[in-house]
């Protein structure tokens, strides 16, 4: 429990920075040359820009704080792989979406929730087969030189 409160600490300037690296690709890739710190929706939504900005940027430090305590869910020797992968995917999934809704990441529709979700699950399993490989070709590296 202090090691994921340790990283949570971390985890908070961490998801702040992601969360606005993020919007300043998606202003070069679609804004034609103008800066949209937050979706127009959520400005709407929350009365003001600068009050959707504080709330997107407490959100992408609560996220931030979340995956990085979540973290410890893979140091478990007590859960198998499944197991690890399974509660991690369902915790980083309770996380997003609430987040995503509100900074209207999402479409606010059912439709938009279960698109996401899809979309979610794809990067997570790309994430998550990309490192098994690293992973496994580091142990076989590490069983390797201990049989020399």
């Amino acid at each position: 429990m202090k090691k994921a409160l340790l990283r949570g600490l971390i985890g908070f300037p961490v998801g702040v920075t992601i969360g606005y690296a993020i919007t300043i690709f998606t202003s070069l890739a679609l804004c034609k040359g103008h800066y949209s710190p937050v979706v127009p929706d959520m400005a709407a939504q929350m009365g003001s820009e600068i009050t959707a900005v504080a709330v997107q940027f407490i959100l992408c430090g609560i996220m931030g704080v979340a995956f990085a305590a979540m973290s410890v869910i893979w140091e478990s020797d007590r859960l198998n792989l499944a197991a690890q992968s399974a509660i991690n995917f369902a915790l980083s999934v309770c996380t997003m979406i609430p987040i995503a809704y509100v900074c209207h990441w999402m479409e606010h529709s059912v439709e938009g929730a279960l698109s996401y979700i899809a979309v979610f699950a794809g990067i997570y399993a790309s994430i998550w087969v990309s490192m098994y490989f690293v992973y496994r070709a580091n142990i076989k590296k590490i069983n390797a030189d201990l049989n020399k």
